[in-house]
């Protein structure tokens, strides 16, 4: 049996550059794969999801960035934070006789030199970085390759350690089952380590984090390729798969060498330094729902016996955590498993924000604690909001855009869909709201009537539409934010809580996550319905 010819983990691109002499020599003409894929995504996909190979690809994370070995396969969980627009490369070049691509990298792998014989394509810029509020059980790195960690102190024996383990680029490279073929920083990518080489609690891998101009803790231009702009969106969440380019020695010099960076340089804005910021050039692309945060799914259909009883579990569990209220333990359910299901005119049909009153600063610091704790356990993307005068007059609420960077600056609002935001409103006191503070006030009662977030693009505004679950905390009904539903909260104990095994959590998980995703149908005459009833039955008394 003859072994595959490129190793789809190591060295990507030479399973890239395999396919195109193998298309190049079919007859293909080359013009023709700039927007057409020329067999590399079916290739990975075999070997992502057919092969069983997606666990083998190490998660690109703060942590693990300047362990990764470049040009090999890597993946990415992030938010889509802004698009950049395209960038126009060489794609496609003849040197002599022969036929050579540039596709999914960034510098040119063999000299261009001044053929006329180049063809000049197309890729899109995204910028991504990690979903705003994702709780710590729903973080992906648990799941996957982990880098093994190095000790800072010995960079001499890091540089020798990149150096002995860079790949060939060949493109007939053995299979990777055949372990004798692979270099030792490929079995350390397979998680192939000894005993000595474990990661563990608490070690210091002597990395530093990597911070983009925005200060977020970690973000990834990905570049993607031979995907409709339909496919992706802003704020959409998306695991990302491809070939990496990240330097942290060496300074991208756009006056250098680099043919290919010197025909085409992308913009000063766009061009966020290598050794900051990494590059992922996509290969696979999958988008991800809130069931597949669950790492630990139960492998059931949602029969009704077994739902029952995880509803009546968890609505145990929710009563206990509101002091024994049922009342407002069956409303704080229904208000999790809500979801805009539909748009009719402006109206988001689905949604159910919650106020819950009777909230002082004695009752809050416990029962509000307790409610942000459970739903940080429940859903995978959580946030909590001290809604006070001063809060709405310096927060930076709606995505502005930067026209000196051309780039969109985030805001505090910029969520992915089913997050789920906590506001405190019993810190509020009398005072005066500036212009920010008015601004901020409206961004807050659009998001809750409507679902919408007006981004502000300085020449213009712009809705995107939002599908975030509201919970206001206070001591009256909320006149800043008027909620759907009004409860009044009253607890009868303030008993200790029982520890909940990770089974019972996850079962509770993919029940929140499953029957909030199950497809349904709404007559018009009882979206009508819905529509009056949400407007002129908001309090319960």
């Amino acid at each position: 049996m003859v072994g595959r010819q490129y190793d789809c983990l190591v060295n990507p691109l030479g399973a890239v550059r395999f396919t195109f002499e193998k298309a190049v020599a079919s007859g293909s003409d080359p013009a023709s794969f700039d927007r057409k894929d020329w067999g590399v995504a079916d290739l990975f996909r075999e070997f992502l999801f057919d092969s069983d190979g997606l666990s083998q690809v190490p998660i690109l994370t703060p942590s693990t960035v300047q362990l990764a070995q470049p040009n090999t396969l890597v993946r990415f969980r992030g938010m889509i934070q802004d698009m950049l627009g395209n960038e126009f490369y060489v794609g496609a070049y003849k040197n002599e006789d022969t036929w050579n691509t540039n596709k999914f990298t960034d510098v040119s792998q063999f000299p261009m030199g001044t053929s006329p014989n180049m063809r000049v394509w197309e890729r899109r810029l995204l910028y991504c970085v990690p979903v705003p509020g994702q709780n710590s059980w729903a973080d992906s790195t648990s799941e996957g390759v982990i880098y093994p960690c190095t000790n800072v102190a010995s960079a001499n024996r890091e540089k020798r350690l990149r150096e002995n383990c860079s790949v060939s680029a060949d493109v007939d490279m053995q299979d990777s089952s055949n372990d004798l073929s692979l270099p030792p920083c490929a079995k350390k990518m397979r998680g192939e380590f000894s005993p000595s080489e474990n990661i563990t609690e608490g070690t210091d891998c002597g990395t530093s984090m990597v911070l983009d101009s925005d200060g977020n803790d970690f973000a990834c231009l990905v570049k993607i390729y031979d995907s409709p702009e339909s496919d992706l969106k802003l704020n959409d969440v998306f695991e990302f798969i491809g070939v990496l380019t990240y330097d942290t020695e060496v300074k991208f010099d756009k006056g250098g060498d680099n043919e290919l960076a010197n025909s085409f340089p992308e913009d000063e804005s766009v061009n966020l330094p290598p050794s900051k910021v990494p590059r992922l050039h996509c290969l696979v692309h999958r988008k991800l729902s809130v069931d597949d945060m669950i790492l630990s799914s139960p492998a059931m259909e949602p029969k009704p016996h077994l739902v029952k009883g995880m509803r009546e579990s968890l609505l145990r569990h929710l009563t206990a955590v509101l002091g024994d209220d049922e009342l407002a333990a069956h409303f704080m359910l229904l208000h999790l498993l809500s979801k805009v299901h539909a748009r009719v005119d402006s109206f988001a049909v689905g949604k159910l924000s919650l106020n819950l009153t009777g909230f002082d600063k004695a009752s809050i610091s416990v029962f509000g604690n307790r409610i942000n704790d459970a739903v940080k356990n429940l859903v995978p993307f959580s946030h909590r909001m001290p809604l006070t005068v001063e809060y709405l007059n310096t927060a930076s609420l709606a995505p502005v855009k930067d026209y000196q960077t051309n780039r969109l600056v985030c805001g505090v609002l910029q969520c992915a869909e089913g997050s789920h935001l906590t506001i405190d409103e019993t810190s509020l006191e009398a005072g005066t709201l500036n212009s920010n503070g008015v601004e901020n006030t409206k961004i807050l009662k659009d998001l809750m009537e409507f679902q919408m977030v007006e981004y502000d693009f300085k020449y213009y505004k712009m809705k995107m539409n939002a599908d975030v679950q509201l919970l206001i905390l206070s001591e009256g009904k909320s006149n800043i934010i008027p909620a759907d539903l009004v409860v009044p909260f009253h607890p009868s104990s303030v008993g200790p809580l029982g520890t909940v095994d990770a089974e019972t959590l996850n079962a509770w998980r993919w029940y929140l996550a499953t029957l909030r995703s199950l497809p349904h149908s709404i007559e018009t005459e009882m979206q009508k319905m819905a529509k009056y009833g949400a407007a002129n039955v908001s309090e319960l008394w």
